[in-house]
């Protein structure tokens, strides 16, 4: 009996709950690295470091015992815990959209199939070379995985299959639709004439007018891609989770969009195999 007590005291010594103890930090660490990607590139990123930057002056003034100094970073700290939800709402705003956009709730509208895609992608192109040649300018949101059903409802729905000839009507300078934005979901244009959230970054390109802004804030707040063709330069440009990328030609704006926005293909076999079933 005593050889079976010192084990058994010597196993209730240990911690039997380590392994919980590695999940959780684990899971902490995960979500630390999803913050960080979330805010790198982003404006947030140097409000975290001026933020770490006063924690810093606070921590160092109480150990040199500067009291007036420390009281004053203190007191700051309760003013930062009521702002930084509202500075960081744009953060907080893609972090709740790319949770409800995991695959436990994942709602994609990309339910076609490679060849529908193909060929609204050739119908883009068809339309974009034209408009370019005649400067007219254009803004087209391809809907992705966050819905926008909000920035939908500020146009004038049209729900017609994605067509060269369609997308120049709307864009023609005469037509009553040109001055808003079109939005394509799958192979259907949803709406035309739609308003759109426009970035606030202050250090875009002056150059840049109020088209180019909406397509880089549309980005901002959605997965969405935002392709933007120039009125002033014809030039085509393609916005992308805040970033815009100008100067692009047909080869490589088939290429962007192929990449961001085709759906998943499988060699020999469609991806939705009863539609190619005769």
């Amino acid at each position: 009996m005593g050889i079976w007590d010192t084990i058994i005291t010597a196993i209730s010594q240990l911690n039997i709950n380590w392994w919980r103890d590695t999940i959780d930090i684990l899971i902490v660490a995960y979500v630390f690295y999803r913050l960080i990607l979330i805010i790198r590139g982003t404006r947030a990123e140097q409000l975290v470091k001026g933020l770490l930057l006063l924690l810093l002056a606070m921590i160092a003034s109480y150990q040199l015992q500067l009291n007036t100094l420390h009281w004053l970073l203190r007191q700051a700290t309760v003013g930062l815990a009521i702002a930084i939800p509202i500075v960081f709402q744009p953060e907080l705003r893609r972090a709740l959209e790319q949770l409800g956009r995991g695959k436990l709730f994942q709602r994609s509208y990309w339910n076609w199939n490679p060849q529908e895609f193909d060929q609204m992608l050739n119908e883009l192109l068809k339309a974009i070379p034209v408009l370019v040649k005649k400067r007219i300018g254009a803004l087209i949101i391809m809907e992705r995985e966050t819905g926008l059903k909000d920035w939908v409802e500020t146009g004038i729905l049209v729900e017609g299959i994605v067509s060269a000839e369609l997308l120049i009507n709307i864009f023609f300078p005469r037509s009553p639709l040109h001055d808003g934005a079109v939005i394509i979901r799958g192979n259907q244009i949803v709406a035309a004439g739609c308003f759109l959230p426009l970035t606030d970054d202050p250090y875009l390109n002056k150059e840049l007018g109020t088209r180019h802004r909406a397509g880089i804030g549309a980005s901002e707040q959605s997965d969405a891609v935002a392709i933007i063709v120039s009125e002033e330069t014809g030039v085509i440009s393609v916005a992308h989770n805040g970033i815009l990328t100008r100067y692009l030609d047909e080869k490589k704006l088939r290429s962007v969009l192929t990449d961001l926005c085709a759906p998943p293909r499988s060699e020999g076999i469609s991806f939705w195999p009863w539609r190619n079933s005769k």
